[in-house]
């Protein structure tokens, strides 16, 4: 009667034991985190971190082989600055905002009024088109632009990137206007009537008799004798950077990674087709 009673036994423990640890049986055993299961994917995180950071390495690479081919630093402009100028460029030629003209203007209000601090680039024959002097806004500042605003009647210079439009002729004789497209730092700048033009306190011989260069109600003045020339050569649909010493500016146009994949897509349209091999 032993033997009976003993496999009796066994049968209820199963039935009562087996349900309680089916779970365990069944389910894959819990990882602590951060110890193996996070693994996967902190190998993909670091893996795109070091491609983003391999693009942006590249990226400025062809931006420095440029900036030397070009001299630019012997004419005043900072890599820094054309390394942005650049990568907004071709953000822009990502996302059509730009024509097909290779043509990219640069102000740096880092620099005096003093100084030649405007630069109009051709980005295909890779040459300098114009190096010359540039207004601020009466509200940005003396010698210095310091102070920005994307505010109406603020007489400030508004920073950021823009894109050439159309010509017109008003009272500072041929005129150019600008759209900004930076919301918050230069949006308003056809409300606010910025556009570039001529102006006769945007010239040497102003510097000499004020000490500085004169000063507009926030357009970007150039020298009256030049004036003319320089618009021709940047109208219609091009990329005009105005850069500056301030820490809140921030666009989605300084992004490396597309500025990248944009190039070389560039250049894949100068490479001829491969033939079909027969």
């Amino acid at each position: 009667m032993r033997k009976p009673r003993l496999r009796y036994i066994r049968r209820r423990l199963a039935k009562g034991v087996l349900p309680l640890f089916a779970p365990l049986a069944l389910t894959p055993l819990a990882t602590p985190v951060g110890v193996t299961s996070s693994a996967p994917y902190n190998d993909i995180k670091r893996t795109k971190a070091r491609i983003t950071n391999y693009k942006v390495m590249k990226f400025n690479q062809v931006a420095f082989n440029l900036y030397n081919h070009m001299h630019l630093q012997e004419t005043g402009l900072r890599f820094e600055v054309f390394d942005k100028a650049l990568t907004g460029y071709y953000n822009m030629k990502h996302r059509n905002e730009v024509s097909e003209k290779p043509i990219l203007t640069i102000v740096d209000f880092t620099k005096s009024s003093n100084e030649k601090r405007l630069w109009v680039v051709d980005l295909d024959k890779k040459e300098i088109l114009h190096n010359t002097y540039v207004s601020h806004g009466r509200n940005s500042g003396e010698e210095f632009a310091e102070h920005f605003s994307n505010e109406n009647k603020s007489f400030m210079s508004s920073i950021g990137f823009y894109v050439t439009q159309n010509t017109y002729i008003g009272k500072h004789g041929l005129s150019l206007k600008l759209e900004g497209m930076d919301k918050e730092f230069n949006s308003n700048a056809k409300d606010r009537c910025i556009v570039m033009h001529g102006a006769e306190y945007a010239t040497e011989e102003f510097i000499e008799q004020a000490g500085r260069l004169g000063r507009s109600l926030g357009c970007p003045a150039i020298p009256m004798d030049e004036h003319e020339e320089i618009i021709g050569s940047v109208v219609g649909g091009t990329a005009l950077y105005i850069h500056a010493a301030h820490d809140a500016y921030t666009s989605q146009y300084l992004d490396h990674v597309t500025a990248m994949a944009e190039l070389i897509n560039e250049n894949k349209k100068d490479i001829p087709p491969t033939e079909p091999a027969t």
